[in-house]
């Protein structure tokens, strides 16, 4: 189907990649003259890649911030000249200290023997960094590790990212502390925190004894309690997906979401990535794609929530540059690669899901919008475009297929004239947001993908770097250039 650039995942060396449908499934082939050929599993349902190829958009261009060969992607991040999407969501890892001694991991101070903390003042040059980003700042940024809240000044890290101008401020975390301390709660939220991405294996013990080493399920539902009480007051559910680990309970997953929405707005599979070497059987064994996600989904809920029901995150680009054009004012545009993951909105109601997809023409919206874009500026003008999108936008919504308990057609119209957070926020107070995020390895390593991510860790040393190639390339360099060894004067972890 196409040719992509890769990687040799013994030698990184960049080598070219073949993509093509073998029994209705997309397989990545590769060869390398000294380590041979690879041949891995890159989606595995060719009917959903080509649904999801017509999502396809090209970003505007993005400020360079280093001085970079944009012909040798994926070693010259900073970002390059070639990387086509702004950050969307940064990372900042501001420590690799934790609470927890998890058997899978290999990453944390106690094994590596060395602690990766950046200084209050390193991380508000790499804030400062984000928002200096044009034609569009960052504006979502999230603090992960390790796990961020072993730090004592968290909370004065959240109140300096409100100061900087973010408008989406989160942290990652294994809920350890949250649980422990519904003050620590309050604390985050009253300094300016906003979400939080909860690791989130399982709704019964059995996952969390397999990856974590002890039964963590009590502790998370007691994070979240404390959450609900004393804020902040949006989780969401993140998922580490492994074969015969819990893939079993993905449904259960969603279900336990839905019926905590007041607190609980999304759910985020991530399916596992490998590390190390690992053959070719084992990889056949393990992989789980994003289409595998969507099976897994519809089957755990009784066709509830079916392959249909969901679009790649690139399809919500009309609506930005809608927005945008009208509001005249730049604003985040989603032009990630279609293939890197996939996303849904979700009603509950009387204990039963109804997906946007069953009461929206989707497709037909989408497209509406993208037709009057060129009008806002054109004959129609603003006002004249407004008018004709508040006459058509509802004849692509049945109300009569969809929640009892909201108008939808009110909601989405709100969005598509103010533009403003809080519109765009109460819809999602009322839906439940369900994704499925695959990160890349150095078996199934697109670089055309790369190239197009919108979710970026920024680094001490100034530079931008995409999630995956941070992860698989630079964390390693980067955490042992500003680490400190890790002894007992400062291994506190609470």
């Amino acid at each position: 189907m196409r040719s992509t650039k890769s990687v040799c995942p013994e030698c990184k060396k960049i080598i070219t990649a073949s993509i093509f449908e073998e029994n209705g499934k997309l397989i990545m082939e590769k060869g390398c003259p000294e380590h041979g050929n690879f041949r891995d599993i890159y989606w595995s349902d060719a009917e959903l890649y080509r649904k999801f190829e017509i999502h396809s958009h090209t970003g505007s261009e993005i400020s360079h911030l280093q001085d970079s060969d944009s012909t040798n992607c994926p070693f010259d991040c900073g970002i390059c000249p070639a990387h086509q999407t702004g950050t969307l969501l940064a990372n900042i890892d501001i420590t690799n200290r934790c609470n927890l001694a998890c058997p899978v991991c290999f990453a944390n101070a106690r094994v590596t023997g060395l602690i990766y903390e950046p200084s209050f003042e390193e991380i508000r040059k790499m804030m400062e960094t984000l928002r200096n980003e044009k034609p569009v700042p960052c504006y979502a940024i999230q603090f992960s590790g390790g796990e961020p809240t072993v730090r004592d000044d968290l909370p004065e890290i959240i109140e300096l990212a409100e100061e900087l101008g973010f408008l989406q401020i989160q942290i990652a975390s294994n809920g350890v502390k949250l649980a422990k301390s519904p003050e620590y709660c309050k604390r985050l939220k009253d300094a300016g925190l906003h979400t939080i991405y909860l690791s989130f294996d399982g709704v019964t013990p059995d996952p969390y004894i397999k990856t974590r080493g002890f039964n963590a399920l009590p502790l998370k539902i007691k994070a979240i309690k404390n959450c609900r009480d004393f804020g902040p007051d949006s989780l969401v559910l993140v998922p580490t997906l492994a074969k015969k680990v819990n893939d079993s309970q993905v449904g259960g997953i969603i279900r336990f979401a839905a019926e905590h929405l007041d607190i609980v707005k999304g759910v985020n599979f991530q399916p596992i990535a490998f590390t190390g070497r690992v053959d070719q059987s084992q990889r056949e064994d393990k992989r789980i794609t994003i289409p595998d996600v969507l099976r897994l989904v519809e089957e755990q809920t009784d066709g509830e929530i079916s392959r249909n029901a969901w679009y790649p995150v690139s399809s919500v680009v009309p609506i930005s540059r809608f927005l945008s054009v009208m509001m005249k004012v730049p604003i985040p545009e989603f032009t990630v690669h279609q293939h890197c993951g996939a996303a849904t909105y979700l009603f509950f109601e009387e204990g039963h899901f109804i997906p946007i997809t069953d009461f929206i023409d989707v497709d037909g919206f989408l497209e509406f919008i993208n037709e009057v874009i060129p009008e806002i500026n054109g004959k129609g003008g603003r006002v004249r475009t407004l008018a004709k999108v508040i006459k058509e936008v509802p004849r692509y919504i049945d109300e009569s297929r969809g929640p009892k308990s909201i108008n939808v057609t009110r909601m989405i119209l709100d969005v598509l004239k103010a533009g403003d957070k809080e519109h765009a926020a109460r819809f999602h107070r009322n839906t439940l947001f369900v994704g499925v995020m695959h990160f890349q390895d150095l078996y199934n390593i697109d670089l055309e993908r790369i190239k197009k991510c919108g979710v970026h860790y920024s680094t001490p040393d100034g530079r931008i770097i995409p999630f995956c190639t941070y992860n698989t390339f630079y964390r390693d360099s980067v955490e042992l250039k500003f680490s400190m060894p890790y002894t007992q004067t400062n291994k506190s972890e609470r």
